[in-house]
């Protein structure tokens, strides 16, 4: 790869730290956050061997934070090439009446706030530098269950309108050749290493592979939303 700079969010485990790895491996330099010090600290030890790595502590959730995040990724590399949105959370197998207002507002500020956040400031600067930003959406889907007297077994925040919103960036920018925008969304995720029998479950390698190849894409193509499923996952 050409050297470019990435940020990444979320980045101190699991298919964050893949991506920032196979980016340091390919020659970008790299700017990585989360929200715990120790983590990041450690991740940023471990990513060092692989290439040119800097990060600061920063929760996606606080506008404040995400800009001046990116203010000293700009400061530290010049700009700002690359920006993966990878930080997110949820809130898995519990009812709409067991979900808390507080669990729904913290979902919504991580995974659709946290985003527009990182894109309004990595974009900010973007008609200055004339560079292209290569931005990646990450929205897991999955579909709620209902018995058979309509009460909904589980509810999963989700945030595809994410989409939307990244299309309508993309869309007034894309012909300068300054802003390009791809969706990849997971299924079926396991953040640990699959144990014996579970081989057929997404790794965060996985993931990252996908990232790669779209950043490697010649630039007339533009996928604009991937979905990455496990090719052979167990028989119902």
């Amino acid at each position: 790869m050409e050297i470019k700079v990435a940020v990444v969010t979320g980045a101190t485990k699991g298919i964050g730290y893949a991506i920032a790895e196979r980016l340091l491996e390919s020659g970008a330099r790299v700017f990585i956050c989360a929200r715990n010090k120790p983590e990041l600290k450690r991740a940023l030890e471990q990513l060092s061997a692989s290439g040119t790595v800097e990060g600061e502590v920063c929760d996606v959730r606080s506008e404040d934070q995400v800009r001046m995040m990116l203010e000293e990724a700009k400061r530290v590399f010049g700009g700002v090439d690359i920006l993966i949105n990878n930080a997110g959370m949820g809130v898995f197998g519990k009812t709409v009446e067991e979900l808390s207002g507080e669990e729904f507002r913290q979902t919504l500020e991580t995974n659709l706030f946290g985003v527009f956040y990182a894109c309004h400031y990595a974009c900010s600067d973007a008609p200055r530098t004339r560079r292209r930003l290569h931005h990646q959406h990450f929205v897991a889907r999955r579909p709620e269950r209902t018995s058979a007297d309509g009460r909904v077994q589980r509810f999963e925040v989700r945030t595809q309108r994410i989409f939307g919103s990244a299309d309508a960036g993309s869309e007034t920018r894309r012909y300068q050749g300054k802003l390009r925008v791809s969706g990849l969304g997971q299924h079926i995720f396991r953040r640990r290493l699959a144990v014996e029998g579970n081989g057929w479950q997404l790794q965060p390698e996985d993931i990252a592979d996908v990232v790669m190849d779209l950043l490697a894409m010649n630039p007339r193509a533009l996928p604009s939303k991937i979905e990455i499923r496990p090719s052979k996952p167990p028989r119902k």
